[in-house]
C-alpha cells in the first residue's frame, strides 16, 4: 500500500501561467520525491501601469511517501 500527501506551493513567471506550473514544479521536485500530481487551485496576475508584469500558480502537488 502507498500513502501520498498533499502540499500547497505558489510558483511566478514573468512569461505564462504553464511556465509558472513547469517551474513550480521543477523546483519541489528538488526537495520532494515521487511527485505525481499537481492541481492548479488558483491563477493570479500581477499587473503595473496596465500590464501583465507576472503570472503566478497557486497549485496542490501530491507525492507518494517512502516506504519504511
Amino acid at each position: 500500500m502507498s500513502v501520498a500527501r498533499v502540499t500547497e506551493i505558489s510558483a511566478t513567471s514573468a512569461k505564462s501561467f504553464d511556465d509558472a506550473a513547469v517551474q513550480g514544479i521543477a523546483r519541489a521536485s528538488k526537495t520532494l520525491r515521487n511527485i505525481k500530481s499537481a492541481w492548479i487551485k488558483e491563477k493570479h496576475l500581477s499587473v503595473d501601469d496596465g500590464k501583465v508584469t507576472a503570472f503566478r500558480v497557486n497549485m496542490a502537488v501530491t507525492f507518494v511517501l517512502d516506504e519504511d
